[in-house]
């Protein structure tokens, strides 16, 4: 007998297939202890009786399938397991009907690995501490201004955005975003490559951007939608992404023209920490203060992208993963190579980092550990 409590695994994978009806095999990693929940989910392929810790109800079937191959290789919930889906909250069922088609999925490679995307998303999200429930958030409207959007921070998925106010909204829109990321008076528009290079078109992007900015004010202070969050496999294909962007022939198309600030979450244990970064209010500003302190240079002092000039070096801060400014720090190192400059970036970037910036610059690495010590506990 299998128990489902809201303290376990399983409770978490069934409330994430409840958002996002299936789950890549490849990324058990996400989940947590990836041996622990390939023996779940090996375990509920099978006629399983799974027990209620609150309510004490039983149910014996077959709860998941898993189907494809290779990186396509699914999880979805078995039609017969679908009243586990009413032990997480009233409602849920509903949601989830309503959201895949009465549970029919397509078989199609693209919606799948559409899905897929959506699924990390939600998982990183939620592991690092956002709250991801669309049945328990805040219920975003674009009818009036009310601006009542909590503070804390929360991610809803691209699907539930579309359908805000009722009416579905072009879905060419949202073909490449997986969601948007609200957290303490910013909002992120939420990407996620996985192994490839996202395929980008400028005009879609910009109107995502203007979309996401009416919703922001209706239902909140938040003035403007200048920053992403890029997920990812490596920063490899993140900043390949950026600069495939750069092939349009209109600079405003760019993907760094269009976010100013583009954060890369690698999809890993160190996404998930760096993501809780940037879950507490005024996370940049305390890093900044953090390594910096009195040295640091605000943006409107700078003549290009750094963050500090102390002993002769101009000095450039990647601890926050912002691709964009890092494109642009190194357009304008390659441009003046007369001044000295250095880079400082946590030790699981360097060999992604020294291969882009290659000796233009001095490595300075700083451990994600001291970070958290400083962040969380001083």
């Amino acid at each position: 007998m299998m128990v489902f409590s809201v303290f376990n695994r399983l409770y978490k994978l069934i409330a994430i297939l409840s958002i996002t009806g299936e789950y890549p095999m490849c990324s058990m990693e996400l989940l947590g202890n990836k041996r622990e929940y390939k023996k779940i989910v090996s375990k509920l392929t099978s006629v399983q009786t799974i027990r209620n810790a609150d309510t004490k109800e039983e149910m014996t079937c077959k709860v998941l399938n898993v189907s494809g191959k290779g990186r396509l290789k699914t999880i979805r919930l078995n039609k017969n397991a679908m009243g586990i889906l009413e032990w997480i909250d009233k409602g849920v069922l509903d949601y989830y009907m309503a959201a895949f088609n009465g549970h029919k999925f397509s078989g199609d490679e693209g919606h799948i690995r559409r899905n897929h995307r959506v699924a990390e998303s939600v998982c990183l999200c939620m592991t690092a501490g956002v709250s991801v429930m669309p049945y328990n958030l805040y219920k975003l409207q674009n009818k009036e201004i009310r601006r009542t959007l909590p503070d804390s921070p929360s991610f809803y998925p691209a699907r539930d955005i579309k359908r805000i106010g009722g009416n579905e909204m072009n879905k060419t829109m949202f073909t490449r975003l997986t969601g948007a990321l609200f957290s303490y008076g910013r909002c992120y528009a939420v990407y996620n490559s996985r192994e490839s290079v996202m395929k980008w078109s400028g005009m879609g992007e910009i109107k995502t951007v203007n979309n996401l900015m009416e919703i922001c004010r209706y239902n909140s202070n938040i003035k403007t939608v200048d920053a992403a969050i890029l997920m990812g496999e490596s920063y490899e294909a993140a900043i390949t992404t950026i600069m495939e962007s750069d092939k349009n022939r209109r600079y405003e198309y760019r993907f760094d023209s269009i976010y100013n600030h583009i954060y890369f979450v690698p999809l890993n244990e160190y996404g998930i920490r760096q993501l809780k970064f940037m879950l507490l209010p005024d996370w940049n500003e305390k890093l900044s203060d953090l390594l910096f302190g009195d040295a640091y240079v605000r943006p409107e002092e700078r003549t290009f992208e750094y963050d500090a000039f102390i002993d002769g070096k101009y000095i450039f801060s990647f601890l926050d993963g912002d691709v964009a400014r890092l494109i642009r720090f190194r357009e304008y190192v390659e441009s003046d190579k007369s001044r000295k400059y250095e880079l400082v970036c946590y030790v699981h970037q360097l060999k992604d980092v020294k291969r882009y910036m290659k000796d233009y610059c001095l490595y300075k690495m700083i451990s994600i550990e001291k970070v958290e010590n400083s962040l969380y506990y001083v």
